[in-house]
């Protein structure tokens, strides 16, 4: 008998999808999802096909990119295929490049003008702003998640980890809420319209091959009874394995397991699927470098916040074109944060002791914290208060999306460059050099604690604490 194909190459044999695709080549793969380029036949469009190999991580991303259809700066979904016996696979829109590949050509080139990074944060606002009113946490925001189009367009994408803080029955009483439009000096509005000829998702999402043009309603009950026939772990396990480099063309999640010794004192090991009914989610989602504080810490009962200290880190990088806090493991990641902000304390964070973690973790005084001023040199103080507005230990301190559009920053010279104006890579290149095993890829372990210095563990009621000098 034959060797049955790899389940990666199911696609190719799918009579659903290629009376409709020509496969024209992978692009990305990963732990839990393979993407394709492909050429729609019925008019030559080009789409990015996403084979999703997780149940739950393809469930949210459907249900995310249902919600948030029309959104101009979030990925469009024209459809996905479904079957009880097969892979999701989602049809989203190509887009070549990613924010990534900005930072690092501009890197290499001659940096970005302000007018460019107010357009490309302004575009990446209008984007969370849209899943924060609809009440979506992204929960793993970074430049490779940031997708690009050949008009200068950045889209939000990979929505793998995302989660809905309300049912959709909820979200779904405004299908369609208007665009967030600041008031703003520029000619260009800075949450752009819709794209001429991306159709509703609505229209042309579905599963198992149900007619064209069901309700949003009607799409998410069919979701459902898919969801119904798997059971509760599977569903629900979460998806934190390392994607490899599919990540840039709309693929699953991008992120670290590490080989922990001390893996037992941390909150990573709760499952989403039973910590549901309570409301409480799991601590381990999202790229460490872009992890806030509580997440770091093992809580289980964030919120929206989360997206906001992401966003703080991608515009730190923008105005530097270096990651901020590039820990090389979680408690390396903690004690950058700690020597930029100073101690986490009941004053600066009330309440923030009752973190899983803090009484396990914690850190000699800092006496001089460095401040974020020494992340951005020469950066004017505009720039500056806009990234602390994000970078804060409190998460209700934190600004919103929708707060930072009416921000100064962007009404003042140099205004917001349209979007035709900016650069956009040619393709996809190589993450940054001095990355550690590249930019999203094996970001080290904390099971070698050497680089900290003395290292104290103390036996207590509920296991150990470790403490870092």
């Amino acid at each position: 008998m034959d060797n049955p194909l790899p389940k990666s190459w199911s696609i190719h044999t799918r009579p659903e999808i290629i009376a409709k695709y020509q496969i024209l080549e992978r692009v990305g793969a990963g732990a839990y999802s393979d993407v394709y380029k492909g050429r729609r036949l019925s008019d030559n469009l080009i789409v990015a096909l996403k084979e999703v190999h997780d149940y739950q991580s393809a469930f949210r991303e459907i249900e995310a990119l249902q919600i948030l259809q029309g959104s101009p700066n979030v990925v469009v979904l024209h459809e996905y295929f479904w079957r009880e016996d097969e892979d999701a696979v989602l049809v989203l829109e190509f887009l070549r490049s990613d924010l990534a590949s900005v930072i690092s050509d501009a890197k290499r080139e001659s940096g970005l003008s302000v007018g460019a990074i107010k357009r490309w944060m302004v575009q990446i606002l209008c984007g969370v702003d849209a899943c924060h009113r609809n009440m979506i946490v992204h929960r793993d925001l970074k430049p490779g998640n940031l997708l690009v189009g050949d008009d200068g367009v950045l889209k939000l994408a990979d929505f793998g980890q995302a989660r809905i803080l309300l049912d959709h029955e909820l979200v779904a009483a405004d299908d369609n809420p208007p665009p967030f439009e600041p008031d703003t000096a520029d000619q260009e509005n800075i949450c752009q319209a819709p794209q001429a000829g991306h159709e509703n998702a609505s229209q042309k999402g579905y599963v198992n091959q149900e007619p064209e043009g069901m309700s949003k309603e009607d799409s998410f009950r069919e979701l459902d009874e898919v969801k119904a026939k798997h059971s509760m772990h599977e569903t629900d396990k979460e998806t934190n394995v390392d994607d490899g480099n599919a990540s840039c063309f709309a693929t699953c999640t991008t992120s670290d397991i590490e080989d922990d010794p001390f893996k037992s004192s941390y909150s990573y090991e709760a499952e989403e699927a039973e910590n549901d009914e309570r409301g409480a989610f799991t601590s381990c989602v999202g790229t460490r470098w872009f992890r806030s504080p509580e997440l770091l810490y093992g809580s289980t009962a964030y919120g929206l916040e989360v997206d906001l200290w992401s966003l703080g880190c991608i515009f730190a990088e923008l105005f530097t074109l270096r990651p901020l806090f590039p820990g090389t493991s979680d408690i390396d990641q903690l004690s950058r944060i700690i020597s930029v902000l100073g101690n986490l304390t009941e004053e600066v964070w009330p309440g923030c002791v009752k973190l899983p973690d803090y009484q396990t973790i914690s850190f000699c005084k800092v006496e001089d914290p460095s401040g974020l001023e020494s992340c951005l040199p020469n950066r004017s103080t505009d720039e500056i208060s806009l990234v602390r507005k994000l970078v804060c230990y409190d998460p209700a301190s934190r600004a919103s999306a929708a707060e930072l559009l009416h921000d100064k920053y962007f009404n003042e010279e140099p205004l917001p460059v349209p979007t035709s104006e900016l650069r956009v890579p040619l393709t996809k290149g190589n993450q940054d050099e001095d990355s550690p095993g590249g930019w999203y890829d094996d970001m080290g372990s904390d099971s070698d604690f050497d680089e900290f210095g003395p290292l104290n563990v103390t036996t207590t009621n509920s296991g150990f604490s470790i403490r870092f000098s």
